[in-house]
């Protein structure tokens, strides 16, 4: 089996040396170039798995070969080796389409993570079919999407995906995450809205034990538990402004310190994140850093809401149907064209997931055969979007009116749960099932 080739690109002999030196001892053969001219040439004759580039070179800019590499459609990973604490350079570098960036002086170890991740991702083919198995339709705006994904995966770059509430955001987060170099590391999710302010530093960086009170153990945090693979930062606008600062630091230097640790501990994560509002205008208002924002947005993906996707939405039906048959252990029921047509015409405020709510809702109420038009709940009159947060809020009264009717009918029958089932016109396994759904069994 052949090793694998890199290209190194520098004018600094000693340089070229230490890397070339650094990728021997990884199994790699190099071959080195000290311009431009002398690196496309290179590339055009060769197939290499890995370039590292220096910034500053005689003929021109490190960046200018990366663009060359992207516009004549290579796809050999390209990293870029910039100065130290020159984070404008790394972030242009990362949108121009390099695989990552290394700072000079060049820390041995990182180079070596950079490599191993490099050469994974030389080694796998495209993988539009298993993108397509994860996020389902076949729309126009869907498409694009998948597409973005794939390109997006082939960089460690961090990527902020924006869309409404229940479009799937973390599935596109996890969807990336599974088609890069990092798919056999962990994939990390945490909502940063979920975490109280007092814990949150616990929480990401972890702590020491009697470092504070009620710190009787060493905890790693999610940066640790998400080392050599990828976070996922769901409702970053939620962090308060006191963590983003160390949020950060974090991402320029590669490195945490666990509460109570004396010294830095690096790690290698790659961050996506994730939000319902506008960032841009939180920063405007002062309510997010800008640094930040530049740092965490070098790619951004936008997931669009289930009303542009309307070619979609009996694919997604009937997958939904088939998914709630089989966990019900019941046949798979048609959809009566009166159904149909109120899906097709319905402007999907909650998107995706509240798709999921009304199919769920259908099987409970359906009787058996097909589900019909009125075993189909919707907010009537409802032709235009609304923001997630309605969606959410309409979705929870709903569940609470349910669960307030199932208990006092089952209190009317003294839990005899036939007897309830037929004073809410409901058959025992309907019955069941939304008393599952609603956490009462």
């Amino acid at each position: 089996m052949s090793r694998p080739l890199a290209l190194v690109v520098d004018d600094e002999p000693d340089i070229r040396e230490l890397l070339a030196i650094t990728l021997q001892r990884m199994d790699i053969d190099t071959r080195s170039c000290a311009d431009i001219a002398s690196a496309r040439a290179q590339l055009r004759g060769g197939e290499f798995q890995l370039c590292l580039t220096d910034m500053r070179l005689p003929d021109g800019d490190g960046l200018d070969l990366v663009a060359w590499m992207q516009a004549t459609g290579l796809r050999t990973p390209v990293a870029v080796i910039t100065a130290h604490g020159n984070v404008e350079t790394a972030v242009r570098a990362l949108k121009s389409g390099a695989f990552d960036f290394i700072s000079k002086p060049l820390d041995l170890a990182n180079l070596r993570k950079l490599v191993a991740n490099a050469l994974k991702l030389s080694s796998t083919e495209p993988v539009a079919p298993a993108a397509r198995a994860g996020l389902l339709g076949d729309s126009a705006p869907m498409q694009k999407l998948r597409e973005m994904i794939t390109r997006v995966a082939r960089s460690q770059a961090p990527v902020h995906i924006t869309g409404e509430s229940g479009t799937g955001k973390e599935l596109v987060a996890r969807m990336i995450h599974a088609l890069g170099a990092r798919a056999g590391g962990p994939f990390v999710p945490v909502n940063c809205g979920a975490i109280p302010g007092e814990l949150m530093e616990s929480e990401f960086f972890g702590h020491r034990k009697g470092s504070f009170t009620g710190a009787l153990a060493d905890k790693p945090g999610l940066f640790q538990g998400a080392d050599g693979g990828t976070l996922f930062l769901d409702e970053i606008a939620e962090l308060p402004l006191p963590m983003q600062v160390k949020l950060l630091r974090v991402i320029q230097e590669k490195t945490i310190r666990p509460i109570g640790q004396p010294q830095e501990l690096p790690v290698d994560v790659r961050i996506l994140s994730a939000t319902h509002k506008d960032l841009r205008a939180l920063v405007a208002a002062g309510q997010f850093r800008e640094d930040l924002f530049y740092r965490i947005n070098v790619i951004e993906l936008r997931v669009p809401p289930l009303r542009e996707r309307g070619a979609d939405i009996a694919l997604l039906t009937r997958h939904l149907l088939e998914r709630q048959a089989r966990e019900l252990g019941l046949p798979v029921p048609g959809l009566s064209p009166g159904a149909a047509a109120k899906l097709a015409g319905y402007a999907f405020p909650g998107n995706v997931r509240e798709l999921e709510n009304i199919i769920e809702r259908a099987m409970a109420l359906s009787t058996g055969g097909d589900i019909l038009a009125e075993d189909i709940q919707v907010q009537e009159g409802r032709a235009g979007p609304a923001a997630g947060g309605e969606a959410a809020g309409l979705d929870t009264r709903i569940d609470s009116v349910q669960r307030e009717a199932i208990q006092k009918a089952l209190e009317a029958n003294r839990f005899n749960k036939t007897a309830a089932a037929r004073q809410l016109g409901l058959t025992l396994r309907a019955l069941r099932y939304r008393m599952a759904k609603l956490g009462m069994e």
